[in-house]
C-alpha cells in the first residue's frame, strides 16, 4: 500500500472514498479508495468523475488569457464593450447600506477586475450586507440547484445589483468567474463549454472534462452529498444535473473532471503554456495567473475564504506559508464540492485531491492540509 492511500484510507470513516494524485516532475503517485456512493455499489477507481466546483475557476482564467493571446481582448480593456448590461454600473454608497443609495461606479469594470475578483460584484465575509444579500437574491447561492436562467438572462438579472465596492477596491467571491464564462461566450460568439473544448480541453488532452457528463460515462461519476444531522445526504446523484447540458455554464464551479485531467492542466501551467510542441499561453501570460495581485489590506479584508494568502487569476497564491503544506508561490483553489487542486511552480509539484462531500466552511479539511503536507 502505498503512502498516498494509507493517507486516504484513514478518512474513509468520514468519506465514502476519495482520489489522491500528488506529482513532482514525471513522477507521479495516485490513489484511489473507498466508494463512488454510499451503497458501496461503485468502486472508486483513478478516472472516477467528481464535480469538482471551483477548481473550474483557474480553468477559465485560462480561457480568457487565451482570448488575450490571441488578441481580441486587453486585461485594459472594460468588460462594457462586450457585456453591455453592466456599462454603467452604480455602487452603494457604504457597504452596509441600502441597496437604493447608490452612486455611480468611478471608473468601467474591466477584464482584469474580473480575473483579480476586484470587479465589485461578490460574496463578502458578512453574507448578511444588503448588496450581497440582493446578489443571492437575484442570482441563488453558489451552493443551492442552479435557477434556470442562461446567459443573457444571467447577466440582465447581475445588472439588476448595485456593486459592494468600486471596482478594483476590494476582492470579492465567485461571481466574477461566472462573468468571465460569459464574457468568453460573448467575445468568441460561441458556448464556453465548446470554446473551452476546443481551445483547451482538447489540447491538453483532458478528454473527461466538461460541463455535462456523456451518457457512456455516466458510471464513472461519483454521488455528491451534504453533511447533516443524521450523516451524509445525497443532492446530486450520476444521472441528475451533470447528466444534461445546463441552462449556465456556471464559469465559477460548473465542471466535472478528474485527477489525470488536473494534472494536465497543473503541468500545462508548470509548462509555461505549452502542451506537448503546442504553445497555447505565453509564459509572462501564466507568471501573471498565477503571481498574487491583491494588496495586503485586501488579502486582510479576504481573509476568510483566503486564509491570509494572495490570489492570482482564478486561485490563491501563498504568499505567508503558515500551515503546513502552503509553499510560497503555489497557485491553486478548493472546491466547495470537497476538491483541491494545487500547483508549485519552483518544485514542479502537482496536487489533487477529490472527494464528493461538501465542505461546510471555506476552511480546508483535515484531509486537504494532510494531502498538501505530503505534497510539499
Amino acid at each position: 500500500m502505498s503512502h498516498l492511500t494509507e493517507l486516504l484510507t484513514k478518512h474513509t470513516t468520514d468519506l465514502p472514498g476519495a482520489v489522491a494524485l500528488v506529482a513532482h516532475g514525471e513522477q507521479v503517485e495516485a490513489a484511489a479508495v473507498g466508494s463512488a456512493d454510499t451503497e458501496h455499489t461503485v468502486p472508486m477507481a483513478r478516472d472516477s468523475l467528481f464535480r469538482i466546483a471551483s477548481l473550474t475557476k483557474p480553468i477559465v482564467a485560462a480561457g480568457v488569457l487565451l482570448l488575450a493571446e490571441e488578441g481580441v481582448l486587453s486585461l485594459d480593456d472594460p468588460i462594457a464593450r462586450w457585456l453591455p448590461e453592466l456599462a454603467s454600473p452604480v455602487v452603494v454608497r457604504t457597504p452596509a447600506g441600502p441597496v437604493d443609495d447608490v452612486v455611480p461606479a468611478a471608473r468601467p469594470i474591466t477584464v482584469a477586475d474580473l480575473l483579480t475578483f476586484r470587479c465589485g460584484y461578490g460574496l463578502a465575509a458578512d453574507m448578511s450586507l444588503p448588496a450581497v444579500d440582493l446578489l443571492l437574491q437575484v442570482l441563488g447561492h453558489p451552493a443551492a440547484p442552479p435557477r434556470g436562467l442562461g446567459p443573457d438572462e444571467w447577466l440582465a438579472a447581475l445588472a439588476q445589483v448595485p456593486l459592494l465596492h468600486q471596482p478594483g477596491e476590494a476582492w470579492l467571491y465567485d461571481t466574477g468567474s461566472d462573468l468571465q464564462g460569459v464574457l468568453i461566450s460573448r467575445v468568441t460568439g460561441r458556448p464556453l463549454a465548446e470554446f473551452l473544448a476546443e481551445h483547451l480541453f482538447e489540447p491538453l488532452g483532458m478528454a473527461d472534462t466538461g460541463f455535462t457528463v456523456p451518457t457512456a460515462a455516466l458510471g464513472r461519476l461519483t454521488s455528491a452529498y451534504r453533511r447533516g444531522e443524521t450523516g451524509l445526504r445525497l443532492i446530486d446523484s450520476p444521472e441528475g444535473r451533470w447528466s444534461t447540458p445546463p441552462s449556465f455554464p456556471s464559469g465559477s464551479g460548473g465542471l466535472v473532471s478528474t485527477a489525470d485531467d488536473l494534472l494536465a492542466f497543473g503541468r500545462f501551467l508548470l509548462a509555461e503554456g505549452t502542451a506537448g510542441d503546442r504553445r497555447l499561453l505565453s509564459p509572462q501570460s501564466v507568471r501573471a495567473m498565477t503571481a498574487d495581485h491583491l494588496t495586503p489590506a485586501q488579502r486582510e479584508a479576504a481573509r476568510a475564504f483566503l486564509h491570509g494568502q494572495g490570489w492570482g487569476y482564478g486561485g490563491s497564491v501563498d504568499v505567508d506559508p503558515r500551515q503546513p503544506g502552503e509553499v510560497a508561490g503555489r497557485y491553486g483553489w478548493v472546491g466547495g464540492a470537497g476538491t483541491a487542486w494545487h500547483v508549485v511552480p519552483s518544485t514542479g509539484t502537482v496536487s489533487v485531491l477529490l472527494t464528493q462531500v461538501e465542505l461546510t466552511s471555506p476552511e480546508p479539511t483535515p484531509l486537504m492540509r494532510e494531502v498538501w503536507t505530503y505534497a510539499a
